[in-house]
């Protein structure tokens, strides 16, 4: 590797550090791991790597030593170990100012509220006479440490507070109450910052969340009226840029059965509903948050076709199901247009070990193909299916 290669570290070793080593590859830029563990799903791709804990911050140090920027698979390294990187002159992107909106529910319904952004009706709790005075039925969610719907209590009844409160309590975090907003549907406007102020946005997509976890992404969200898809671009782009966001954000969205657009979460990485761009746009996530975080001129974010559907892979319930590579030859013979992406992890019943992408002209048919493929490799799908 050529001495003027900027070196990227990445902290995180799950599958989305593990889909930037691909665009690393093609772009010439040598990434550098903190992994969680040994033979984490990206440990198993990028063999410039240390085992440590990203909440030490003498592991940070180390993993960065050398690295021209960091970046990260997640948003959990400490905020104040960022701001002793950033002053011994490493570059963060996003930096800590930043990535303590994804890092931290309240403050992030502060910005948006400075913002006048819309978003849900919200307030800061800490008894159950303050989430009565708030409102049942509500949505109670820990400050910080939440995802994939951990974290997150839809609560209708006096005797659902205590379970949230207790576990808000045991981590030291504090509670948010948000109203129960009764959407249609769900969308994501995910946009691509460099710190020179050059920003994409991508097509707004429609995501389908199971049981926490995003399910299913169609792209673009069908439907959608152009003006409301234009200002939720807008929305995600003033975002970026008031809170001075390096690389992916993704901006997960209500739509209301009147057709209003409400702030959900943000979160200041790649994003689950940003995996269709693998396959279905010019540029990738995973590219456009490496030119972002160097500063390079950023890619197209335009689609290859008319839509893209990307569908989750999650771990069987059934251990008869355990061996995801059996599904290969069925799914893609069927479909030679199919595209598969595993993340070599252990198969865990609901865990995300991989995701499927199809495109085309016709929605439905885009739609019955990505869903064959994810159930035949979840083995929903018997031996004797089409």
């Amino acid at each position: 590797m050529p001495e003027s290669a900027p070196r990227i570290a990445v902290i995180g070793g799950g599958q989305l550090a593990r889909m930037m080593a691909q665009p690393a590859i093609a772009l010439g830029v040598p990434l550098r791991l903190l992994a969680e563990a040994e033979g984490v799903s990206a440990a198993q791709v990028i063999p410039d790597q240390l085992v440590g804990d990203y909440r030490d911050l003498a592991t940070l140090r180390q993993v960065t030593d050398g690295c021209s920027v960091v970046t990260f698979d997640h948003e959990h390294v400490p905020t104040e170990h960022l701001h002793a990187l950033e002053d011994a002159g490493v570059a963060c992107r996003p930096g800590p100012e930043a990535l303590v909106h994804a890092q931290d529910k309240i403050v992030m319904r502060e910005a948006m509220t400075r913002l006048g952004a819309p978003q849900p009706r919200w307030a800061v709790v800490s008894s159950e006479g303050d989430v009565e005075e708030f409102g049942l039925p509500c949505v109670l969610k820990v400050s910080r440490g939440g995802y994939d719907g951990k974290g997150v209590w839809v609560v209708r009844t006096t005797e659902d507070i205590a379970e949230p409160l207790a576990a808000s309590e045991a981590a030291g975090v504090r509670l948010l109450a948000e109203e129960l907003v009764d959407f249609r549907r769900e969308l994501s406007a995910l946009v691509a910052r460099a710190p020179s102020g050059q920003a994409a946005a991508y097509p707004v997509v429609a995501s389908t969340q199971l049981d926490g976890i995003c399910h299913e992404v169609i792209a673009p969200a069908p439907d959608l009226d152009p003006h409301r898809a234009a200002q939720a671009q807008q929305l995600a782009l003033r975002v970026a840029g008031e809170l001075g966001v390096t690389g992916v954000l993704a901006v997960e969205l209500f739509e209301t059965s009147e057709g209003e657009i409400l702030v959900n979460e943000l979160a200041m990485r790649p994003h689950n509903t940003g995996h269709w761009t693998q396959d279905g746009a010019v540029t990738s996530q995973f590219e456009n948050h490496l030119r972002a975080v160097l500063d390079l001129p950023l890619g197209s974010p335009a689609p290859r076709a008319t839509w893209t559907v990307m569908v989750n892979i999650l771990g069987s319930a059934d251990p008869e199901v355990g061996h995801l590579y059996d599904g290969y030859p069925h799914a893609l013979a069927r479909d030679p247009q199919l595209r598969v992406h595993l993340y070599g992890k252990d198969l865990r019943p609901g865990r995300k070990v991989g995701h499927v992408n199809a495109y085309g002209d016709d929605l439905e048919d885009v739609l019955e193909r990505a869903r064959h493929a994810a159930a035949w490799f979840r083995g929903d799908l018997g031996n004797d299916s089409d």
